[in-house]
């Protein structure tokens, strides 16, 4: 969680310049290129759950994805480096935030658009089932993706088929810059997954130990061949939709009021209550700060692309088309 949280932390930082997308100017050179949206505040769904995970395991993300890259083992310099744009980054500079991904640790990739994760999952784990693989997908999405047509279908391909995927519903509160609860008919993720015949299970997802717990069992299940289960977890978004969104359409007493229920101070007050040394969670902070200082002057540091990448990675239709 605090590898995440300095992560999020410093690219949040070195995203503030230029014009943003809200019109206004922040004054010093942006040095991350492109949207930036933050999963501050987010760590211990990530992080509850993704502990569980094996490296033949699927992940597939959302755009605000930083935190389930980490989680699932992707390096974190190399993700510094394409927030950066540069050569050195998961996808060559190309992709940026929104379309993080790193195959070598079972990471499909973050994604753009509302709800299109759920799909990409769902074919990840039909063919896992398919290959007879001893593997399951976990596919992350925000509440405001209920109520897209893909979490329907999704849903439903996944329980017809039996298929071994485990749907996390980060319910953030948050749709962009609308609160979630007035757009969402009914109780939410958790009844539609009921409906379907999808067991589902509400946590309170700034607690990493009730979700890690609940994680455990949910994964358990999917990978004994039980078919797809939901876990939904209550959170907050601390942070504006993106990094420079400074959210002047929510009620600051609502925001308050979530930041007493930071999952990494409470892991921390938990901890000393327990009686162990406090020390122990400042070295660890210490050292995911100082990972990520050295990720940034490594991103500084590291080349542009070449001018010839921009022909590299096209898709062709074979009839001198190129899209």
């Amino acid at each position: 969680m605090v590898r995440i949280r300095a992560f999020e932390n410093a690219a949040e930082i070195a995203s503030q310049g230029g014009v943003s997308a809200y019109g206004q100017s922040a004054g010093a050179t942006a040095r991350v290129r492109g949207p930036l949206h933050l999963s501050t505040g987010q760590e211990a769904v990530a992080t509850g759950v993704c502990a569980h995970l094996h490296p033949a395991d699927y992940l597939t993300s959302t755009h605000r994805g930083h935190g389930h890259t980490l989680a699932k083992g992707a390096d974190l310099g190399r993700m510094m480096a394409e927030l950066f744009g540069k050569a050195t980054g998961f996808n060559g500079g190309k992709g940026g935030s929104m379309h993080i991904a790193d195959f070598s640790v079972g990471m499909l990739g973050a994604n753009g658009v509302v709800a299109a994760g759920l799909p990409i999952a769902v074919g990840a784990a039909h063919a896992q089932k398919i290959q007879g693989r001893n593997a399951i997908t976990v596919c992350f999405f925000g509440d405001g993706a209920i109520n897209r047509g893909p979490f329907l279908e999704a849903l439903n391909w996944a329980r017809v088929y039996g298929l071994p995927v485990l749907f996390v519903c980060e319910d953030n509160r948050w749709s962009a810059t609308t609160a979630s609860a007035p757009m969402i008919g009914g109780p939410g993720a958790s009844a539609r997954a009921l409906s379907m015949d999808i067991a589902a299970t509400q946590v309170d997802g700034n607690d990493v130990i009730e979700v890690f717990e609940a994680a455990a069992a949910l994964v358990a299940q999917v990978r004994a061949g039980q078919g797809p289960r939901l876990l939904h977890a209550l959170t907050y978004r601390v942070k504006g939709h993106v990094s420079v969104d400074p959210a002047a359409y929510r009620d600051p007493q609502e925001l308050a009021a979530a930041l007493l229920t930071d999952p990494i101070a409470r892991l921390r007050e938990r901890f000393q209550a327990l009686g162990h040394n406090i020390g122990t969670l400042d070295a660890l902070e210490n050292e995911a700060a100082a990972e990520v200082q050295a990720a940034l002057a490594a991103a500084d540091a590291a080349p542009w692309p070449d001018a010839s990448a921009a022909y590299t990675d096209v898709q062709t239709t074979g009839a001198g088309t190129w899209f």
